[in-house]
């Protein structure tokens, strides 16, 4: 696809990012062995004759001249595959490359301009999340992971105490032993029941007395 003809033609720009290998396309018509020719690639546009700031050369079979080992043609140059290819590719490769064909006669040198542009690799910016610890309880389903909080109880007295509580627990062993706290709890309070029996006898002989005494005020 060309954007002009003429003698000299331009193709679309060729564009890739930094470290990249990027492939100029360059092509000419290779029907026989008679038709292989010599070639140049170069930076900036064609001149009038040869390359300008010329980066490799080749004789039509191999490569004759290179500038760096950055520049490689790597199509068959037998079958008309004159394409550059940079190898991770820098910002400062971006401009415009001639791909000179030689070929025979006067003004047939096939002229092609191409602009390259390198650019720097995009970066990605990820925005802070906050992740819920889950955990997967079946094949298509997850739950959130639960914490146990320890904390320490207020002090109270025995008197509050209950002794009967509904503790969960999570095994056999773990019943038993709430069971045995709370028997070994009732048996450290016995002053407590005696205290309250003492209470109930008082008030009875108290009340007994008294009927007593107005039984005696009624017969006088």
């Amino acid at each position: 696809l060309f954007l002009s003809t003429g003698p000299t033609v331009s193709e679309l720009p060729v564009v890739g990012e930094v470290g990249q290998n990027i492939t100029v396309p360059c092509f000419y018509q290779v029907q026989g062995s008679q038709d292989i020719t010599s070639m140049c690639w170069g930076r900036d546009s064609c001149p009038s004759s040869k390359c300008y700031r010329p980066i490799i050369w080749t004789d039509g079979w191999r490569v004759t001249e290179q500038h760096s080992s950055r520049y490689l043609l790597l199509g068959n140059l037998r079958k008309g595959d004159v394409s550059l290819t940079i190898l991770n590719a820098e910002e400062a490769d971006s401009g415009t490359y001639c791909c000179r064909v030689e070929i025979h006669g006067w003004f047939n040198d096939q002229r092609t301009n191409h602009k390259v542009l390198i650019t720097k690799a995009r970066t990605s910016t990820a925005r802070p999340h906050t992740y819920t610890s889950e955990q997967t309880s079946a094949p298509g389903s997850t739950s959130e992971s639960s914490f146990t909080v320890t904390g320490a109880w207020p002090s109270v007295s025995t008197s509050e105490v209950p002794l009967t509580a509904s503790v969960p627990c999570s095994g056999t062993s773990d019943c038993s032993d709430v069971t045995a706290d709370l028997q070994n709890m009732s048996l450290l309070m016995p002053g407590h029941q005696y205290s309250e029996n003492g209470l109930y006898i008082g008030i009875g002989s108290c009340a007994v007395l008294l009927v007593i005494l107005i039984l005696a005020l009624f017969f006088t």
